[in-house]
């Protein structure tokens, strides 16, 4: 018998992993509009748990649900189970609904974005709102449903469009903070304390070299502080090398690509978490 190597044990198995994963970009994507099932009433109750339930269901293009979706056939799939049709596609959904200012948005309200490289104005991504800034869509970049914030993603603040209501009577929010938290990846790893873990946080400059540098810590920084720099919506990453036989910490929110992005930031983090942060480059 031909003894396999450790090496291509490992490869076999990324393989296998990877071909678990459905291709965000089919060769030939199935084009044909599968109508949602009206399985609810049209409750920003019944709405916020199919939210929760679809948390991590992969984006593949063309897709409308249940299993898998692309940015509008998310929101198709959502407001369709609760038998309220709107458009199949992202542009015109922005035409329908009553318009609404962005200081306006409630829970449910759907927002658009223009997320060319060069933008101009078009429709091309949209996401439901859900308070304080945080909004859920399956992100073309994570390839998976997700939620991110426009508080903290200039990204994201700087490309909207427009914003829609479509859910009747939303004038009542659900209050972020009284909500059952979101089942994360992060909340899975970390064997946290489900009662206070904390959405995931996806920004489209996710890969770069600049952060805003909250401080450097003697260990780890406390979970009290971690949990304020999540709960205000931003991603921080921990970087620990030691000193002197300690093992120091270096705390950062971000990453961002460009250097006027965390610079956009850091007045405010400096406001919301330390009023010491800096700008910090990281290669």
């Amino acid at each position: 018998m031909k003894k396999i190597t450790s090496l291509s044990f490992t490869f076999t198995l990324i393989l296998l992993f990877n071909g678990c994963k459905p291709d965000p970009h089919p060769k030939n994507p199935n084009y044909a509009i599968q109508k949602p099932m009206i399985k609810c009433e049209p409750t920003k109750e019944n709405l916020d748990k199919m939210v929760k339930e679809l948390q991590g269901k992969p984006y593949v293009w063309a897709e409308e649900g249940p299993d898998q979706f692309d940015c509008s056939g998310f929101t198709y799939y959502l407001y369709g189970s609760m038998g309220i049709e709107i458009p199949r596609v992202a542009r015109e959904q922005a035409k329908n609904g009553n318009e609404i200012k962005m200081d306006e948005l409630v829970y449910g309200d759907l927002i658009f974005f223009d997320t060319e490289k060069h933008p101009k104005g078009n429709i091309t991504h949209v996401g439901m709102y859900l308070g304080n800034g945080w909004f859920t869509h399956a992100s073309t970049t994570e390839y998976e449903i997700v939620y991110s914030n426009l508080n903290t993603s200039p990204y994201y603040k700087k490309r909207l469009r427009i914003c829609r209501r479509y859910l009747p009577d939303a004038k009542e929010k659900i209050a972020m903070d009284n909500t059952k938290p979101w089942k994360t990846k992060e909340t899975l790893k970390a064997k946290v304390d489900p009662v206070t873990a904390l959405p995931k946080v996806t920004q489209k400059h996710g890969l770069g070299n600049f952060y805003v540098q909250v401080g450097s810590f003697s260990g780890r920084p406390q979970d009290a502080l971690l949990h304020k720099i999540t709960r205000a919506g931003y991603h921080y990453k921990l970087i620990a090398f030691p000193l002197h036989g300690k093992e120091i910490t270096k705390l950062l929110i971000g990453p961002y690509r460009q250097r006027a992005d965390a610079v956009a930031l850091l007045e405010q983090i400096r406001t919301q978490i330390q009023k010491d942060a800096f700008i910090a480059e990281i290669r």
